[in-house]
């Protein structure tokens, strides 16, 4: 019986690859395990009591608002096309330079990543916008798919994403958990702010990386990264006008976080307000556009709070059957300590990424291992970085990568799937030199935190 915890894990995996709804499967199999372990007398039926509370927490969370706050600030860049005016208005830029229009990609998937956090969407955005224009011009098929695919999945480490805040969240309360185990009953906490701060370096380093790469090519393998043929610049207040609103609308929501000037709600707030008046200013914000836009906010805050409320009601029964305890036990006694278990949980979540989104992983996965390893003493702001890279790794590594799907689905059948998987192999093998900064020098990821405290 004291692996039961585990094989519910399973089912629950198996339950899933039967293309059962997440959130369903979650609470589904928790519940047949539940009554079932209450009619065999080896659960509590008290235990199933905390379940009211547990969602009363939830939909009370105030660091929760802020998702559906930064879901409709992405929303409203991309239904708007104030993302595509600033693609094109950098690509008008650098558009003389050799390697320009990837320059142009690479920045503008960064910031709309940081702004939706969401990697399906990111990746069909640009791919739709960018991977045409790129081809027109003559780039590399294999550079352009990759390049798309890359900075598409920028959002699940560059801040402010929904991907840090969901993260930041369950790492806090997992951090509260290892301290109160060990006795400590005036924990240290931890804030989304911190995680933002942590991620924004590593972030930062990985944007510039995949820069660096852009100028390699445009340096010693021209011809597959062409300038384009507009060889003039448009006027500055043309640019201006594409650049400057959506830059300073991120930057003003990302410095008031890190400058303790407001919370990632509050933030998030001013991120949505923005947002509308920006559309507003660009005469873009018509009835069936706005209609469009609560939809789409709607549906994904619905399926974050759904899979939550699942992934509580999972983690509920996994600790009354004692899962916390079996998941210690066998880290203490792997070989090698911190460093084993550490690894172990790595590469699970590395495998995970091929067939469940972040969000899954961040609510399942997270809670039953992050307070085992931060009671080991790994550090918890340094943790939530490595997941978030090892996510974005795994999201777009063949040939499970959900960035490679979802660009799949937007590519023209010109362009077969090989060149696809082989265009992102120099930005992953750039994204495990990220990984591999990380885990020489921790400081990348806890270095900012410490300051801006």
């Amino acid at each position: 019986m004291e692996w039961l915890p585990l094989f519910m894990f399973l089912v629950v995996f198996a339950v899933l690859l039967a293309g059962y709804s997440v959130a369903l499967s979650l609470a589904g199999v928790s519940l047949l395990f539940a009554f079932g372990g209450i009619l065999t007398g080896t659960f509590t039926a008290a235990d199933l009591g905390f379940i009211p509370n547990r969602l009363f927490g939830i939909v009370t969370n105030q660091t929760m608002i802020a998702v559906p706050l930064f879901v409709f600030m992405g929303v409203v860049l991309e239904k708007t096309r104030i993302a595509e005016n600033l693609l094109r208005s950098l690509s008008a830029l650098f558009g003389s330079l050799r390697g320009g229009l990837g320059f142009g990609v690479i920045a503008v998937g960064a910031l709309m990543a940081a702004s939706t956090g969401i990697v399906g969407a990111t990746v069909v955005t640009m791919g739709l916008m960018s991977l045409p224009t790129m081809i027109e011009q003559g780039y590399d098929r294999r550079y352009a798919t990759g390049v798309i695919s890359a900075t598409g999945t920028l959002g699940q480490l560059v801040p402010p994403s929904i991907a840090l805040i969901l993260l930041g969240d369950v790492l806090a309360n997992a951090y509260q958990q290892s301290q109160l185990a060990q006795g400590n009953f005036a924990p240290d906490t931890i804030s989304v702010g911190d995680l933002f701060a942590g991620a924004l370096l590593p972030g930062l380093v990985l944007v510039g990386l995949y820069a660096l790469y852009t100028a390699w090519l445009a340096i010693f393998r021209g011809s597959r990264v062409p300038a384009t043929s507009q060889r003039t610049k448009p006027p500055f207040g043309t640019l201006f006008k594409g650049l400057a609103p959506p830059l300073l609308l991120i930057i003003a929501v990302l410095g008031s976080i890190l400058g303790g000037l407001a919370t990632p709600t509050e933030a998030a707030g001013v991120g949505a307000s923005g947002a509308l008046l920006l559309a507003a200013a660009y005469r873009r914000l018509s009835v069936d556009n706005l209609r469009a836009i609560c939809l789409s906010t709607m549906q994904t805050t619905a399926m974050v709070f759904f899979i939550l409320i699942g992934a509580s009601l999972f983690s509920l029964v996994f600790r009354g059957y004692g899962g916390d305890d079996l998941v210690h036990e066998l880290f203490m006694g792997l070989p090698g300590g911190t460093w084993t278990a550490l690894a172990l949980v790595m590469l699970v979540v590395f495998l995970l990424g091929f067939m469940l989104d972040f969000i899954e992983i961040t609510f399942v996965v997270v809670p039953i291992v992050g307070p085992v390893l931060m009671a080991m003493g790994v550090d918890p702001i340094w943790l939530g970085v490595l997941l978030a890279a090892n996510l974005q790794t795994s999201f777009l590594t063949p040939p499970f990568g959900f960035a490679l799907f979802y660009l799949r689905g937007v590519t023209p059948a010109s362009i077969p799937t090989t060149d696809i998987y082989r265009g992102v192999v120099p930005f992953i093998l750039l994204q495990l030199i990220l990984i591999g900064l990380l885990v020489a020098w921790p400081a990348l990821a806890t270095w900012l935190p410490e300051v801006l405290r």
